[in-house]
């Protein structure tokens, strides 16, 4: 057979770089991958400054890592230098030799790049409008900053090692329009960001960095709440065989009612408590996927809901597999082999149910009297026939109280009880909640105390007087009961004489 006939074709430098803008990198995920960059070179310190400038605003990522010969830059800078197939150390972030490039072209017209190895000094930059006039659409580096650039790289020269990353013609980031305020929340973002994607980096766990914002340290931000004595936590496991072996964790957020205002807010994280849910997938400890059920699930794949806002699993995943679970670009997204799915489904149906029971029944319990005490809710959820249906529970003390008093042959609370029943605003619930992402409030939100007083001295009075329980059992039984569980303090001011409460002798009696 004969030889084939070849011609190069080479792809036009401004033409690949506009393109390869548009992989979808936010700002956040962009300084993400500089920072595993970082990681990867030994940094223990870096730091991220953001400079406004109105139009010429600019930003710099600085670490103290081993730093880059004058050929090693060379490399770095150039597109898909290292091949994805090839094998790294098992601690690298990257993987297709494009992030430092495709990230910072996201963002900026013009990256340049220095670093000191062994006492010497490199710069290389790339320059998108300089490309853009080259008629032959070659790829052309630049060596050293642009002009008025260079003091913006003098930090660098102050160590014996280390690399500058710098951002300038901040077109993505400083659009027409753009303000101080904005960049400013940009900032915020950011910081909201890195402390979630690298939090095991931060929290002192293992091989650490320390990471700054404008000199500002970031704290982590765990999406386990593993600190918390009420998070439930399953045993880790490994899922898969040896091919695709993970390990996996699952774990159970408390319940808002076992949170402060604020661990509830900060528990939320950057996209809040309905977009959280799900699986947390690590490659070598950094967060790619924060909160998600990765196609998973019965007949159709989960999508995030209400109930299910409490279930988190942790995945730690090795860099080789990063092709088998499909890891993208901007180390974004991952979608696990079938090899593992089933064991995957399975934990993540545990976890969910868990997550679900907390979520709708409060898996409250309370020690105020010494011991432990189930809380008797004041609705059932019941399966029937027909569907799920939800039905008062005529045994808690309210409601037994008021038929009690109306008697076996009046009908007409039971009718009442009935009509609530059967008019729940199931849907509009649903709706609501779905717009607001907000669980709707329950347990007298927002109402004085002294309205909860008024219902919790009818419900023991009733206890005591027409049921003839005594004191300290009606206590423990209103501690025990939706919506007092809530209000031990109240419980516990329920006084032993029933004339305190302003009841006549008669009642007493």
């Amino acid at each position: 057979m004969g030889a084939w006939k070849t011609r190069s074709a080479p792809p036009r430098a401004s033409g690949t770089i506009e393109a390869l803008r548009g992989l979808g990198y936010t700002t956040e995920t962009a300084l993400a991958d500089l920072v595993d960059n970082s990681i990867a070179a030994g940094a223990k310190s870096v730091a991220i400054d953001f400079h406004w400038l109105e139009g010429d605003s600019w930003i710099s990522l600085l670490d103290d890592g081993g730093g880059m010969s004058d050929a090693e830059l060379d490399r770095a800078m150039r597109l898909a230098e290292m091949s994805p197939a090839l094998a790294r150390n098992p601690s690298d972030l990257g993987r297709f030799g494009m992030g430092l490039k495709t990230a910072s072209f996201s963002q900026a017209r013009r990256l340049t790049v220095a670093s000191r190895k062994d006492g010497a000094s490199s710069c290389l930059r790339w320059d998108l409008d300089f490309l853009a006039k080259e008629a032959d659409g070659n790829w052309y580096l630049l060596e050293g900053p642009a002009e008025g650039s260079q003091e913006r790289l003098e930090p660098l020269q102050r160590m014996d090692h280390g690399t500058l990353v710098l951002w300038e013609v901040l077109d993505r980031i400083v659009p027409t329009g753009f303000g101080q305020n904005d960049f400013l929340d940009l900032i915020d973002r950011v910081e909201r960001h890195l402390s979630m994607v690298f939090h095991r980096f931060l929290d002192g766990s293992g091989p650490s960095i320390d990471l700054r914002i404008n000199g500002k340290s970031i704290e982590p931000w765990d999406p386990f709440l593993s600190w918390h004595s009420a998070t439930w936590r399953s045993p880790e496991v490994g899922i898969g065989a040896a091919r695709w072996l993970v390990r996996a964790q699952g774990f159970v957020l408390p319940h808002k009612d076992r949170l402060s205002e604020r661990e509830y807010e900060d528990a939320g994280g950057p996209r809040g408590w309905f977009s959280q849910q799900g699986f947390y997938v690590y490659r070598a400890r950094r967060l790619l996927v924060a909160g998600s059920w990765l196609g998973l699930g019965r007949g159709r794949s989960w999508t995030s809901d209400e109930s299910h806002r409490l279930a988190r699993i942790r995945l730690d995943m090795p860099n080789a597999f990063d092709a088998d679970w499909k890891i993208d670009i901007r180390k974004s997204t991952a979608h696990p082999p079938v090899g593992v799915r089933e064991q995957l489904t399975k934990l993540a149906e545990d976890v969910r149910a868990r997550a679900r029971r907390v979520f709708v029944h409060r898996a409250h319990t309370n020690t105020s009297f010494g011991r432990d005490a189930s809380v008797a809710p004041a609705w059932l959820s019941e399966e029937g026939s027909s569907g799920r249906r939800y039905r008062v529970n005529r045994l808690h003390p309210a409601v037994a109280s008021l038929l009690s008093e109306a008697g076996g042959t009046d009908g007409r609370v039971e009718a009442m009880l009935r009509v609530l029943e059967e008019t729940i605003p199931v849907q509009r619930i649903w709706l609501d909640t779905a717009e607001s992402g907000e669980q709707p409030e329950g347990g007298f939100a927002g109402e004085p105390d002294s309205t909860v007083i008024e219902v919790l001295n009818a419900c023991y009075r009733n206890l005591v007087v027409k049921k003839g329980v005594a004191p300290d059992a009606a206590r423990r039984q209103l501690l025990a009961t939706e919506p007092f569980d809530l209000y031990p303090r109240l419980v516990s001011m329920l006084p032993d004489e029933l004339s305190d409460l302003g009841l006549s002798s008669s009642e007493v009696q």
